[in-house]
Order: structure tokens, then sequence, then C-alpha cells
């Protein structure tokens, strides 16, 4: 198992405006899971595009990508961002199977103990997004934050509830959502394609095409604004190359429409673009470089003094 860079009380994150973005990190992905999730980003691709190194790509051109959290204190909630993949769940990818991870001593030492949060956002229900929505106690599987709104797109839950689910999917629904939804505490939101303001300070944006309800997270104060990409975009190599897709959207084609709308948007803006699978720096802001785009980095920032 890969180590993480930071232990659990260096938690990483980002000043917005008045807020702060915690990165609450999971694990980092092995290397072959670049070539089967995006194809197309071949180690020849991502040699042209010599930014990604030294931070988002190896020498030789092979990604790097994490699987993590964001945590935030907004509107007076304390506010999770996708779950990541969670511990000891039986999973068909052998880098996810059986995870025992330090994530939630992570969260708590970002000041994020499971019984405070208020709201959990999926940005849509694939497995490495929904782990930590549950965790086991005695022979069942409960939520791992009891006090929470659980929330994701109603086209997202209806898409999944009327297609054929392989034994694996299966088994992350029995682990991972069924039981938010069997407790009362999952909640579906309809989103229009003008976006979906939830709470104050917080906006879910359309974005579909990697799943049908698939959803960017957006977070602000004041005038100062954070997008959260979820799998609309899975790593830096997609700026330079809009039209890289992964080998599980759902709708390939959609998924770049989305892909270019949202990084048309916040193209050579201010708003700081946070990655659910960029491993660190994580964010930056979007810049136009010709036709596509390319990824600022803003590292971490220290923490303001209470």
């Amino acid at each position: 198992m890969p180590h993480l860079p930071e232990p659990p009380t260096r938690t990483p994150g980002w000043t917005v405006g008045d807020l702060r973005i915690h990165r609450i990190d999971e694990t980092a992905l092995p290397p072959e899971t670049g070539p089967w999730l995006l194809p197309a980003a071949t180690p020849e691709v991502v040699a042209r595009t010599p930014w990604l190194r030294p931070d988002f790509a190896t020498g030789p051109g092979t990604l790097r990508l994490a699987s993590h959290s964001f945590a935030v204190r907004i509107g007076g909630l304390r506010v999770v961002v996708d779950t990541g993949i969670g511990n000891g769940k039986p999973r068909a990818n052998p880098a996810w199977n059986d995870l025992d991870t330090d994530y939630l001593a992570r969260l708590e030492a970002a000041g994020f103990p499971p019984e405070s949060v208020d709201l959990v956002l999926l940005t849509h229900l694939h497995t490495d997004h929904v782990g930590w929505n549950t965790r086991a106690q005695g022979d069942a599987w409960r939520p791992t934050f009891p006090h929470a709104r659980y929330v994701t797109a109603r086209a997202e839950w209806e898409h999944w509830a009327g297609v054929q689910l392989d034994g694996a999917r299966q088994q992350v629904f029995r682990d991972s959502v069924h039981p938010i939804a069997d407790a009362g505490q999952l909640d579906l939101v309809d989103v229009p394609a003008t976006g979906a303001a939830l709470a104050p300070g917080i906006r879910l944006l359309p974005t579909p095409g990697h799943t049908p309800g698939h959803l960017a997270v957006e977070l602000r104060s004041g005038s100062a604004t954070a997008v959260i990409t979820g799998d609309c975009i899975h790593h830096p190599v997609q700026l330079a190359h809009p039209a890289v897709e992964s080998c599980v959207d759902v709708d390939p084609e959609r998924a770049r429409s989305s892909r270019r709308r949202l990084l048309d948007a916040l193209a050579d803006t201010d708003t700081l673009l946070l990655g659910t699978h960029f491993p660190p720096p994580t964010a930056g802001l979007v810049r136009r470089e010709g036709t596509a785009y390319r990824l600022a980095p803003v590292p971490p920032s220290p923490a303001r003094p209470d």
C-alpha cells in the first residue's frame, strides 16, 4: 500500500475567502490506474504535455492519481464531498479491495469527527466515491456519518435503479449505498441545467456524461469560489486534451461536452479547481493554452490562525 506524504496531524488545505477546504487523503492509486482509466492518455500524449511533470506525471509518462475527499465548514455546516473507497470492503479492483487506511483519523484531525458532519455530497455513485458512506458495525454496514444528510442527484439514483447491476456493483450498493437509504439519510435533489443552490455558499453543477447524474460542487465565500471536479475531470491531462475520456464514462460524448463547458467557464478566472483524483498539489487555476487548457498548480496554503 503506498504511503501518503502527510501524517494525519498535517491536513493539507486551501483558503478560499473565509473557507478552509481540507483534502482528506485516503490512498495513492497504483501506476497501472492511468492506462486503464484513461487509455488515450498514452505515454506519448503525456510526454507532449511537459507541465504535467513532476506533479501530475512521472518521467516515463505515467499518470499519478489519488483517492481523497474534501471537507469544509460553510454556512454553519460541516460538509464532506465524496467518500472514497472505504475500509474492509470486498472489491473487484485489487487496488480497492479490503483497504485498511487511516482516512477517519485524517478526517478527525481536520476537525470533522464523523458524528459532527452535517452534509455529505456525492458527485456520483461509483465505487470509489461512496465507500466511506458506511463502516462495519458487527455484521452490518452502518452510516459513517450518523447525523448527516447524504445528497446526490435524483438522476443519478434513478439511473442505477433502472439498470441491471453486475455482481461487483451490486456489492457496492449493498454495503455503501442502500444502508444510507435504509437509514433515511439519502436525499435526492433535482439539479437543472443551470445548477442548484443547496445551501448558502454551496451550488451543485450538473456535469453529466461520466454518469447521467454526475455533479461538480461549487463552494463560494464572498467573491471567492472553488469547484470540486468529481469525475468530470479525472486528471489534469484532460485539461490539455479534453477529448481524453474515461473507460467507464457512461456517455463519453456527453462527458467531453460537460468537461469542455466547465473548463471554458473556469478558464482565466480566479476560481480554484480541486480535483477529486488529482495527486498533490491537487488544486490549481485553469488557464487557456491554445485550443485547450492547462492547470497552474496552487499548493496547499497555511491555515489562518484562529
